[in-house]
This record gives structure tokens, C-alpha cells and sequence, in this order.
């Protein structure tokens, strides 16, 4: 007597950290799923393997694909509380993640971006290494570096020395496209604080050397809505459309 073919082997169990990250995204999608193809997908894919949540032992060959990635989004469409078809089996964990933050999406973007935060290791520069703005000097980022998973190699000196080139030119740190100014609005608390966009995402040039010029400050709502969905919008189309709305 024989014994049959062994097991498949199953992908770890999604856990809450993971769950909460792809739930930010398809919130930012009107809670609607995600296509394999879409770019946030991949990108997802690549965050999820980035995580230092499930030992290389226990991850099969299909880890958090996009495939399974894209899946996972129809689970959390169909666990909010306005979807009217039949929910998918997405689990108890991926329905409470989305009853605690369906109406709260502003606690879930914050706790989804200290998970991402988990997938990147910042480097230390040495004084001799910043940037300076003056110089436009440009900076090595995109390139793939091994640690205990693959990452895109994002340089922080380069945001900061972007917004600090926009301060020597004696303009205002405030958003390209909608004019918002943090520190005029919250005071000391928002003095100097912008966010930084790649013009042209680092997933799509790949290893890149990038100078000043290639990056944008936007407010955290414009940022959102050029991620929004695909295709991203450029910075000069989002301009245009929050000019045309302010005419109407």
C-alpha cells in the first residue's frame, strides 16, 4: 500500500497587520476589490513579502501573489457592512478589521502606514552623504537591496532635501497642486512638513538616480488622490482638476 500524494502546502493565515494594510487600499478605492493587474496590487504583493511577519520557512512559492493579494480585496469588499451580494469566506479576522475601520478610515490610513513603515530600513547617512540642494546633486534610489526580503531602496535625504530647497528659495512648503500650507494651518506643529511624491513612481523607472526636480510636496489628501487609482494621475493633471473644481 502506497500513501498518496503529500499535502499541499498553505500560505500562512493573513494576519491582522497584513489584513489592515490591504484594507487601507481598497478603502481608498471606494471599498471596492482590486484587479490583479492593477499597480496597487503589485505593489501590495511587494509590501506583504516585505513584511518581517511569516519566517521564509512557512511561505510557499505563491506567497501573497498578486493573485492572492487581489482576492484578499474581494474579501474586504464584501465584509463591509453597505456590500448587498453574498460575502466571499474571507474570515472572522478580515470581517473585524473592516467593521473596526469602515467608518474610521483616518485611524486606519495611520496604522496602515506604521505597518508599511515595517518593510523599509532607513539608512544612516553620514554627513558626507546628504544631499545638498544647492548642488542638485542627484541621489542613487530604486536599486534592490537583499536584507531578509527584497525592497525598493528609498533615500530620506532626498525629502529632505527637497523640502529644504524649497525653503532656501524663500517659498512656502505647501502642496503643488492644492496650495496647502500645514503650518499656516496647525501652527509650529505642521513647521516644515509636507509630503514628498516620486513624479514617476519608483515601481515604474526601476533603479534610478533621482534629483530634485523629480519630486513634488503635496498634502496628504492630494498624495492620496494621485494613488487613488490607476492609471496615477501626474501632478499637473491633479492640479488642474482641483483648479477646475475651485471655479465651479
Amino acid at each position: 500500500m502506497t500513501d498518496g500524494p503529500p499535502a499541499k502546502r498553505r500560505s500562512p493565515a493573513w494576519s491582522r497587520e497584513e489584513i489592515i494594510l490591504v484594507t487601507d487600499v481598497v478603502a481608498a478605492n471606494d471599498w471596492r476589490e482590486l484587479r490583479t493587474e492593477d499597480a496597487e496590487v503589485a505593489e501590495l504583493s511587494t509590501q506583504l513579502r516585505e513584511l518581517p511577519i511569516h519566517p521564509e520557512s512557512s511561505r510557499t512559492a505563491d506567497f501573497r501573489s498578486p493573485g492572492s493579494v487581489s482576492r484578499k480585496t474581494g474579501d474586504i469588499m464584501t465584509a463591509h457592512s453597505s456590500y448587498k451580494g453574498k460575502p466571499t469566506k474571507g474570515g472572522k479576522l478580515t470581517r473585524e478589521v473592516v467593521r473596526e475601520f469602515e467608518n474610521d478610515t483616518g485611524r486606519l490610513a495611520a496604522q496602515a502606514a506604521t505597518v508599511r513603515g515595517q518593510t523599509t530600513r532607513r539608512k544612516v547617512a553620514s554627513p558626507s552623504s546628504i544631499v545638498d540642494p544647492d548642488l542638485g546633486v542627484p541621489v542613487a534610489e530604486g536599486r534592490v537591496l537583499e536584507r531578509v526580503h527584497l525592497a525598493r531602496e528609498r533615500d530620506s535625504s532626498i525629502r529632505d532635501a527637497k523640502i529644504r530647497s524649497v525653503a532656501a528659495a524663500g517659498e512656502a512648503i505647501a502642496c503643488e497642486a492644492c496650495g496647502f500650507d500645514f503650518e499656516a494651518t496647525y501652527g509650529q506643529r505642521g513647521l516644515g512638513y509636507i509630503e514628498v511624491h516620486h513624479r514617476v513612481p519608483l515601481h515604474v523607472s526601476g533603479p534610478t538616480e533621482t534629483l530634485l526636480d523629480d519630486l513634488a510636496l503635496l498634502c496628504s489628501n492630494c498624495h492620496r488622490m494621485i494613488h487613488r487609482a490607476t492609471p496615477w494621475l501626474t501632478v499637473e493633471e491633479l492640479t488642474t482638476m482641483v483648479a477646475d473644481r475651485s471655479r465651479t
